[in-house]
């Protein structure tokens, strides 16, 4: 064997042969370390502290209380309800921004991400001006139907709805953008109409990502708190729901507030738990 077979042959578990043992990176900076920890404290504080002073003893007596017990129904049934509007209206809003080029598209998902930023109290008022019984719209539903939105739970759903929304249609414009496009064209080429390649290929590919964004838009739901008593209301029984509830007993019975509260904190882990394979896993 030649000097350099020799020497190829002892670089060669250097540069191609597998490795043994994960390499371990740096150390943390102790400037970075400390600032760290203290963030993560500050936000696992007050859930610890919510946790200490749970009155575990008495919680099934509070959960079953009368109002709490309908506040939590009516939120479970408000927050289904505008998941399902929100399906019914996001997704094909999403595949409106993802498949289509139309002018002022950009300025089309700007507004329609808007909620997201916005003040939920300021999207009530926004409501009550649009569907309130002399808003723009609202006034018209009035006299041609009937229809009267604020302080109902119908205007439940809709405030809810109105703030979920946007979580959803991101979401599914995200997975529509990441999907081949050419399963589509595919489909149109074999004579299927748009629609049916977006019912029978499009929708399976992305069935993913609404299920994700519908449990976003479902967990947005159930904990608005803003929207929902501007343009509905705090009635116990018809336009109560948990959060409202929190804020109400909060002021005279703090541990049934403490109660109502670890639900939604439960059904929040639940949804991370959910969406752990899309946000929890390393990349």
């Amino acid at each position: 064997m030649t000097r350099s077979d020799t020497s190829g042959a002892a670089a060669a578990p250097l540069t191609g042969g597998p490795r043994r043992g994960r390499v371990r990176g740096p150390g943390v900076p102790l400037p970075l370390l400390l600032p760290a920890l203290a963030g993560l404290a500050f936000l696992l504080l007050p859930l610890v502290a919510l946790l200490v002073r749970a009155p575990w003893r008495a919680l099934p007596a509070q959960l079953t209380g009368t109002e709490a017990w309908q506040a939590l129904q009516l939120s479970l049934v408000s927050a289904t309800a505008a998941t399902g509007v929100s399906l019914v209206l996001g997704v094909p809003l999403a595949w409106l921004l993802a498949r289509t080029d139309f002018p002022g598209r950009g300025l089309v998902r700007a507004l329609v991400t808007l909620p997201l930023v916005l003040p939920p109290v300021v999207g009530g008022v926004a409501l009550l001006l649009a569907l309130g019984r002399n808003g723009v719209v609202g006034r018209w539903l009035d006299a041609w139907f009937g229809i009267t939105l604020p302080f109902t739970t119908a205007g439940v759903v809709v405030a809810e709805a109105f703030v979920a929304m946007p979580f959803l249609v991101i979401s599914v414009e995200g997975t529509l953008r990441a999907t081949d496009r050419r399963y589509e064209e595919a489909a149109t080429t074999l004579g299927a109409s748009r629609f049916t390649a977006f019912r029978r290929v499009t929708l399976p590919l992305v069935a993913p990502g609404v299920a994700a964004g519908a449990v976003l838009a479902w967990a947005r739901a159930l904990g608005e708190f803003g929207a929902t008593i501007t343009f509905a209301g705090n009635f116990p029984g018809r336009t109560q729901t948990m959060p409202l509830a929190v804020y109400l007993a909060l002021q005279n019975d703090p541990a049934a507030a403490i109660a109502l509260s670890l639900v939604l904190l439960a059904v929040s882990i639940a949804v991370l738990a959910g969406l752990r394979d899309r946000w929890m896993t390393a990349s």
